[in-house]
């Protein structure tokens, strides 16, 4: 694993210890009833298996499940932070979710001799001494540090691809017809692999695939349109004094992204690793299982598509149920073991 270099603690064994310990922590939340891993549980593999995700109040969105995340570019549903230790920092301070404020954060860091033990050797500095802001940040890095550890294994496709290139006739045949034949859709007539490619099965950017994105009714979720202005104007964004990486200190990834019209609508494309284990799906959680996810896009209706027709990645498949089950098999051989800690 390559450290992120914009995290200075990132594959330190301190700070990964210190970041499972945190995400465990009911004390990151205001009223103590809440930590990290009420959303992303690691029994099931690092989401909670709501439609919507529940902190102090029901939220908008549904739990991104955490392995592989140390691959992603962007971060949240709609791209609001680029980097997994600024992502850690909202949910820590947003009222819906844990609600903590810095200044309660860096007490209750302090007042805990072994939190404040372990931050003094990650960070060099004891909490109590540092500005709140900076206690903040610190947390979310060693947080990032932890999560960064969280990775999916190895999967029956991975196998099948390995004896493939091997040629090894026996190990192939161990992989079933169905998502054979599924695979063959997924790289052929489906073209899901415009989007979702290369070892996490994701691009790693944006798209409008017909998901409704009201909130709830009159108010709209307005995906990475939103993501792109809460980027820009973060004080914890890669253009901002917290980034530990001097190469990329000016943050020109960030500095680039506009805000675009087109991207109403818009919401992360994710990783299909693991996909089998982490309903329900879409942003929203309105798809109850894969076959859903599958129909979902065989039926999808174009009305409901943003961008400019003909330039239009998503249509709708218009597949056979004999080919949406096969689609569906060839997902479900993506799915593994999630290991954290490593």
């Amino acid at each position: 694993m390559h450290p992120d270099p914009s995290n200075r603690v990132s594959g330190n064994p301190g700070a990964i210890a210190l970041g499972r310990r945190l995400f465990f922590d009911k004390r990151l939340s205001a009223d103590g009833q809440r930590s990290c891993a009420t959303c992303h549980e690691p029994a099931k593999a690092f989401a909670d298996g709501r439609a919507r995700s529940i902190g102090a109040v029901p939220v908008d969105r549904n739990a991104i499940a955490l392995a592989n995340l140390r691959l992603s570019r962007w971060f949240g549903w709609a791209g609001a932070a680029d980097s997994l230790w600024a992502q850690s920092i909202r949910p820590i301070l947003d009222d819906k979710e844990l609600g903590l404020t810095p200044e309660k954060l860096r007490e209750r860091l302090a007042a805990d001799p072994a939190l404040a033990s372990s931050y003094a050797l990650v960070f060099g500095t004891p909490a109590a001494g540092d500005a709140s802001e900076l206690v903040l940040v610190n947390v979310a890095k060693a947080l990032a540090a932890f999560q960064e550890t969280i990775v999916t294994g190895r999967t029956a496709f991975d196998d099948f691809r390995d004896a493939l290139e091997r040629g090894d006739a026996a190990a192939m045949q161990r992989y079933p017809l169905a998502a054979q034949r599924g695979l063959r859709l997924f790289v052929g007539k489906g073209q899901c692999n415009v989007c979702h490619f290369g070892p996490n099965f994701t691009h790693g950017e944006f798209d409008d695939i017909g998901v409704p994105y009201f909130a709830e009714k009159g108010r709209v979720d307005t995906g990475r349109y939103g993501g792109v202005a809460t980027l820009g104007a973060s004080p914890f964004n890669l253009r901002g004094p917290y980034n530990d990486d001097p190469v990329r200190a000016p943050g020109l990834a960030t500095r680039h992204v506009e805000q675009l019209h087109r991207n109403w609508g818009e919401f992360r494309v994710p990783s299909l690793r693991n996909v089998a284990r982490t309903a329900p799906y879409m942003h929203n959680g309105g798809l109850t299982t894969l076959a859903d996810v599958v129909r979902h896009y065989s039926e999808v209706d174009e009305e409901r598509l943003h961008g400019i027709p003909g330039q239009r990645l998503i249509r709708p498949l218009r597949l056979t149920p004999e080919e949406r089950a096969d689609l569906v098999a060839f997902l479900e051989t993506l799915s593994s073991e999630v290991v954290a800690g490593r």
